[in-house]
């Protein structure tokens, strides 16, 4: 079995639904996983439902105060005041709020499962990738942290080193929260600047723990309209050599599609073939340096129908070793399910037509008047010594 890859899914995700005005549109899972299998990825992936994280998997992570409140939000929307982060803008409460958002939970921590004990050598969720939640609140759209609980499970089942590298547009500040003062757990974020972006955290300076895990931390804040030369450039000088010094038993990566220029909610210019070509490399970084286990979820991603399905279903073609072409025509059946159940005009293509993605390798050197340099030499002069690595 452990050459295969499995694809997380339950129809019941969609039930993650903050209503109509909000820009997480539940649509654009539904959406991927048609995609995924217009594609016909289904044959060569095994699709798998794995059942809600439950209270004690939940407390891996979260207070025990902070499930019950959301159970408590779940069961009675009108309640949710604020408090723990439930009941905002950014997190209405809804009807069944606890168990979709454990179901999602469940995925990651089933495909980690999956992936530790040999059943797989990639799973996916797409789903999943909430890492905004915090132990004790919600908060930026996300109730349960599924990467972090995916995490502390492949802890306790006894992993001692795994990698999570988080290429969303913004910090994955939940977990590296989780795992501030865990040296088990490297947490690397490539993230929009947090003086433009929420959530105003992921500074350089941001390394972890004091004395027990410094280091354990590593953020990449970009200026905001980073492109495609930048971004990927921005993720090989820095990614690669931290993986090789850790030596993950397991990579957990987070393929938030939000960094690209049709974004709504971010300010960053990088295209659907840049994102592929990230996710291509965390593949053979997780070859490299993690005997191949690798678990990847997905994240942000506002442009819920010309985006994320088409980054997504990229992202699970890869860990299906049947990657799809970026000249590849997308379905026209897939085109038509997107009209009738959103009233806009699908795109045609796998690509937006910027492959091949070129870059300048950072060996080569770096111009430090350079914003882009300023900002992987900021990162790199924070971290990289406290690995015993130069920067």
């Amino acid at each position: 079995m452990s050459g295969h890859a499995q694809l997380m899914w339950d129809e019941a995700v969609t039930g993650y639904d903050f209503g109509p005005e909000h820009p997480m549109d539940p649509v654009r899972l539904a959406l991927t996983r048609s995609l995924v299998g217009a594609f016909g990825l289904d044959r060569d992936l095994e699709v798998v439902a794995a059942k809600r994280a439950g209270d004690s998997t939940l407390r891996l992570v979260h207070r025990e105060d902070y499930v019950e409140a959301v159970k408590a939000a779940s069961a009675d929307p009108a309640s949710a005041d604020g408090s723990y982060g439930l009941g905002t803008a950014d997190d209405p409460a809804f009807a069944g709020m606890h168990e979709a958002s454990a179901l999602i939970a469940g995925q990651s921590v089933g495909a980690a499962e999956a992936v530790w004990r040999g059943e797989a050598l990639h799973a996916v969720n797409f789903a999943g990738g909430l890492h905004h939640a915090m132990p004790g609140s919600a908060s930026g759209f996300c109730i349960y942290n599924d990467a972090s609980l995916a995490i502390a499970r492949l802890l306790e089942l006894g992993a001692e080193r795994v990698a999570y590298v988080d290429v969303d547009v913004h910090h994955g500040d939940g977990v590296q929260a989780s795992f501030w003062d865990d040296p088990r757990v490297l947490t690397v974020s490539m993230h929009e600047h947090p003086r433009t972006l929420f959530p105003q955290t992921g500074w350089p300076e941001e390394t972890g723990a004091a004395s027990v895990a410094e280091g354990s931390a590593v953020n990449v804040a970009l200026p905001a309209g980073t492109g495609d030369a930048g971004w990927v450039r921005a993720f090989h000088a820095v990614v690669p050599e931290l993986l090789a010094e850790f030596r993950p038993q397991v990579l957990v990566t987070q393929h938030g599609a939000d960094t690209h220029f049709e974004d709504p909610l971010a300010h960053l210019a990088v295209s659907l073939d840049a994102q592929r070509a990230v996710q291509v490399a965390c593949h053979e970084l997780a070859h490299s340096y993690a005997e191949g286990r690798w678990v990847a979820l997905g994240g942000g991603g506002y442009a819920v129908v010309d985006v994320v399905p088409r980054s997504w279903t990229h992202l699970t073609a890869i860990a299906a070793g049947r990657e799809v072409l970026p000249s590849a025509v997308i379905p026209e059946a897939w085109r038509q399910e997107v009209f009738a159940r959103t009233r806009q005009l699908a795109p045609a293509r796998m690509t937006d037509g910027r492959w091949p993605v070129s870059w300048a390798e950072w060996s080569e050197g770096y111009d430090p008047a350079d914003r882009l340099d300023q900002a992987v030499l900021a990162a790199r002069r924070s971290a990289f010594p406290l690995r015993g690595l130069l920067p």
